[in-house]
């Protein structure tokens, strides 16, 4: 592997867990006309057929078809109402898979992930439109993207332009691996009523931008 965003066949020949594990210590990257914006993926959840917390459980509708694309496309929905998350499609067309990316090790365009941040406070929730980030210090950093809907913010991906779109080919791809020698913690995901048990998270153990440990 290089510091090149990876073609299709990395998406291609690798199960959706195995993927979410590879993803670890690779970097996510957009380019915008404002500048470039990348992190270390330091988080990642799995959603596979069968799953009842999948999107794509019951079946292929408007909001999760980007889910049912080929694999290497960009999946970005919304949550409550408000924020969104990406995840990678990592099935076969027409099979509906994909890998959630959960938290991010801010690498570069820091000062404009902070500045997306900020102006997002502005018309986000009423609890959080006193929050402010500085970029300059280490709990700034911290809080740029450990979080998904907080890492989407900060790299500027917007669902209407980005949904469905090709992480091979687009302006949002993923290139690594960047860190390397670290050890993964495996255990159930976050946030779900349905599949809460199942053993589909995975993080860098110890990494500080983890959303949870």
């Amino acid at each position: 592997m290089t510091s090149e965003r990876f073609p299709e066949s990395f998406y291609q020949d690798h199960d959706t867990l195995t993927l979410a594990q590879l993803l670890l210590g690779c970097e996510l990257v957009h380019e915008t006309d404002e500048g470039v914006t990348a992190g270390i993926i330091v988080e990642t959840e799995g959603y596979i057929v069968g799953d009842p917390a999948c999107h794509a459980y019951r079946r292929q509708t408007t909001r999760n078809a980007a889910m049912f694309g080929p694999a290497g496309t960009l999946y970005v929905y919304q949550i409550y109402n408000h924020y969104n998350c990406i995840n990678v499609v990592t099935a076969p067309e027409g099979v509906g898979e994909a890998v959630l990316i959960r938290a991010l090790e801010p690498t570069e365009g820091l000062a404009l992930m902070g500045l997306r941040r900020n102006e997002a406070f502005k018309t986000g929730f009423a609890r959080y439109r006193n929050n402010t980030i500085d970029p300059t210090t280490a709990d700034g950093q911290r809080n740029l993207a450990n979080g998904p809907g907080k890492l989407v913010i900060a790299l500027g991906i917007d669902r209407k332009r980005d949904n469905a779109s090709s992480l091979v080919t687009g302006n949002v791809y993923i290139r690594g691996p960047v860190l390397h020698d670290f050890d993964m913690v495996t255990t159930t995901r976050i946030g779900l009523t349905q599949g809460v048990d199942l053993p589909y998270r995975y993080y860098v153990k110890g990494n500080r931008f983890v959303s949870k440990k």
